[in-house]
């Protein structure tokens, strides 16, 4: 009786990792994003803070203030992220409080990214666009206030 030999059949192949489940990344990995970011920040503070910007010649002026006399939200910024990295607060808020605020914001949001990262959760921040638009209607009333005469203290 003649047997026909059968095929082996081939091995079946390893099953390829799911996409929609990697692997979780390790501690380090999890938080390289978040020390860089900080890394970055500190370097850009440690900068103003040594190279002071009240002095002419160092930095550009506001393109807006040098054209129309009229301060931006943002003039004074450089002058109180040069206080902060010096240690003074109070000048700070004399030179853009909102920008104080903002630094404080950061702050917040940087431990809370870093406590996420840690735990393996990411982090993602979906503002409706009601509290966008509050943002800047506060940087427009903070702008618009501080080029008033009664808003003068938060001129720089």
């Amino acid at each position: 009786m003649d047997t026909v030999p059968q095929p082996v059949p081939a091995p079946s192949p390893r099953p390829s990792p799911d996409p929609a489940h990697p692997a979780p990344a390790t501690l380090a990995r999890r938080l390289a994003v978040p020390a860089a970011t900080m890394a970055g920040v500190l370097a850009a503070f440690a900068y103003v803070g040594t190279v002071d910007p009240n002095e002419p010649g160092h930095y550009p002026a506001c393109p807006l203030l040098r054209l129309t006399g009229i301060l931006c939200p943002g003039c004074g910024g450089l002058r109180s992220a040069h206080a902060v990295a010096t240690g003074d607060l109070a000048a700070a808020f004399g030179a853009n409080a909102m920008a104080v605020v903002g630094y404080g914001v950061f702050a917040v949001l940087w431990a809370v990214w870093v406590v996420r990262a840690t735990r393996g959760v990411p982090m993602r921040i979906a503002l409706r666009p009601a509290w966008w638009w509050g943002i800047g209607a506060a940087a427009a009333v903070f702008s618009v206030v501080r080029n008033l005469p009664f808003g003068s203290a938060l001129a720089p």
